[in-house]
């Protein structure tokens, strides 16, 4: 009997109620139950407990609890009411109190657009106990990872995200061609000859690829670039641009921090533009500090 997953916590209820009524018809009534329901709990609430619990009152009306039904009957009241109390408490986060550490996982280049809006918007609505960890995604993994917790929150091309998740989009991007400022072509339009003619610099995040989205595009064109330099960080790719002649067609947002030293051009050929999006695990769907790391991401995704 001292197994709890032997024993019906509905029967702990409706002992609570016996022992409150000592009227079998009453405390049906007020459990919505059949007399002939609740008397068969009170059966097997006797064989659990090894003891009659409730006798007919020498009166002939009603029942009177035995001893062992009123020992129990105290500690039973505060143990139901304790466990109302637990079921009923609305989770809370308070991102000024509460300490939390968040593991998002972004490309460099998500982090330079939307994270340096959210680490200024953490520093003014966050204390010190809100930690937040960037991580580079490793799309092989990243769907255990947010199985298992070890990461709150993936953003990037909503193609990418794992169908497990759940999502919300958080702006559309588009590819344009970068280059330095005083580069010796000009800042001229480009016609599909000159851009193919170009030396090219490819950011490959899983690395060592000089093929992507663009050189599959212009494949259907019947043309071909040259790619003659591949790195796997978007911001080592600025660097590069800043001090060479190479070009890179690369996301038009990430871009935005960089028109001081780079160029932007509208590339000569159609590519699709194609959406930023978060991912979280169904289970934090409703995790108060889950969802107001969201809104942050949200908010500083529309700065």
């Amino acid at each position: 009997m001292n197994d709890l997953r032997s024993i019906d916590l509905n029967l702990l209820v409706s002992l609570d109620a016996l022992l409150d009524e000592c009227n079998v018809t009453r405390a049906s009534r007020r459990l919505h139950l059949s007399q002939s329901s609740l008397s068969a709990q009170l059966a097997r609430l006797r064989v659990l407990l090894r003891d009659p619990l409730l006798i007919p009152a020498s009166t002939g009306r009603g029942m009177t609890p035995t001893a062992r039904a009123l020992a129990l009957a105290a500690p039973l009241r505060a143990v139901l009411k304790d466990l109302e109390t637990v079921l009923s408490a609305q989770p809370s986060f308070d991102p000024l109190q509460d300490t939390r550490t968040f593991q998002i996982a972004a490309s460099d280049s998500a982090v330079m657009d939307i994270g340096l809006s959210l680490m200024k918007s953490l520093n003014r609505s966050a204390g010190t106990g809100v930690r937040v960890a960037f991580r580079s995604p490793d799309m092989r993994l990243v769907t255990e990872q947010l199985e298992s917790g070890e990461v709150d929150l993936l953003i990037g091309p909503a193609m990418f995200m794992p169908a497990s998740t759940k999502r919300r989009g958080l702006f559309t991007e588009q590819f344009v061609l970068a280059q330095r400022k005083g580069h010796p072509r000009g800042i001229q339009a480009l016609t599909l000859e000159e851009y193919c003619g170009l030396r090219h610099m490819l950011v490959s995040p899983s690395g060592g690829s000089f093929l992507g989205a663009v050189d599959e595009q212009l494949v259907k064109l019947g043309a071909h670039r040259q790619v003659v330099l591949s790195v796997q960080h978007f911001t080592l790719a600025t660097a590069v641009l800043q001090a060479t002649d190479y070009v890179s067609t690369l996301p038009a947002r990430l871009l935005r921090h960089h028109l001081d030293s780079l160029d932007t051009l509208v590339l000569p050929f159609a590519m699709p533009t194609f959406e930023i999006s978060m991912a979280w695990h169904p289970r934090n769907q409703l995790d108060p500090g889950a969802v107001w790391l969201r809104e942050r991401v949200l908010e500083a995704s529309r700065d």
